[in-house]
């Protein structure tokens, strides 16, 4: 696993999206499997930036995201979808009929068999990863049991408790999402995850301790054979890493 410390997330950003140009340069009908959260915003943001002013061009690419709430429909504003529309897919020339978000209205079972139906077809160059403070990955949660494939999963306390602050409640908050399995994850080419912020325990045990634990399923990146880690200086001093 490849660790590269930024400065600050601005750098983070940079550096993340050097990844992805690079890829989509060398591949440009490659498959990117995005993700949603603070950690790639920037990131998003650059990538706008290089396709308006420097003729990146998307219009080839094809994506598919982590997860989506259960619940909530892509025209509901804490949405995946809308947040993917918003972020990126509204300011790049990418063509959003090869953009895919799992749905998380209407029939759950099917939703998960088109989506792993979709990921079975498909090969995804980089997969796009942030990692919340529990460590968990999309929303594959700590527990004694990863699952291979996408399938539904009950979001812990913690997670509702970190992701109400994007709605006007705690109760508000979604309960359950779809989501990538880690085997969909881990199957794909290379992983690329930005982190900083108040992810301390997170990072701690991805980068510190000498553990696989699906009690934090961040530390399977380890096992991948082509996985970088984008960390801000600041976290990575305030968990003692020095690279």
């Amino acid at each position: 696993m490849k660790v590269i410390i930024a400065r600050d997330s601005d750098d983070a950003a940079r550096m993340a999206a050097d990844i992805i140009e690079a890829a989509v340069r060398e591949y440009p009908e490659c498959t990117l499997g995005l993700a949603t959260g603070s950690s790639p915003v920037g990131m998003y943001k650059e990538l706008a930036r290089r396709c308006k002013d420097e003729g990146l061009d998307f219009s080839k690419v094809h994506s598919v995201n982590l997860d989506e709430y259960v619940g909530l429909d892509g025209t509901h504003e804490q949405s995946y979808r809308f947040f993917m529309n918003d972020n990126l897919f509204d300011h790049i020339n990418i063509d959003k009929t090869n953009t895919y978000v799992a749905k998380g209205t209407g029939d759950i079972q099917e939703n998960l068999k088109e989506f792993n139906d979709i990921l079975d077809k498909t090969d995804i160059r980089i997969q796009v990863l942030g990692v919340g403070p529990d460590g968990h990955l999309g929303f594959n949660e700590p527990g004694d049991t990863l699952y291979d494939g996408a399938h539904e999963e009950t979001l812990d306390d913690s997670t509702i408790e970190a992701n109400k602050r994007f709605f006007a409640s705690k109760d508000e908050v979604p309960t359950r999402a779809v989501t990538m399995g880690m085997g969909n994850i881990m199957r794909a080419q290379s992983l690329l995850m930005i982190i900083g912020g108040n992810k301390e325990e997170a990072a701690r045990r991805l980068l510190i301790e000498d553990k696989i634990d699906p009690r934090c399923p961040a530390t399977f990146m380890r096992l991948h054979r082509d996985a970088t880690v984008i960390i801000e200086k600041e976290l990575a001093d305030r968990i003692g890493y020095g690279g």
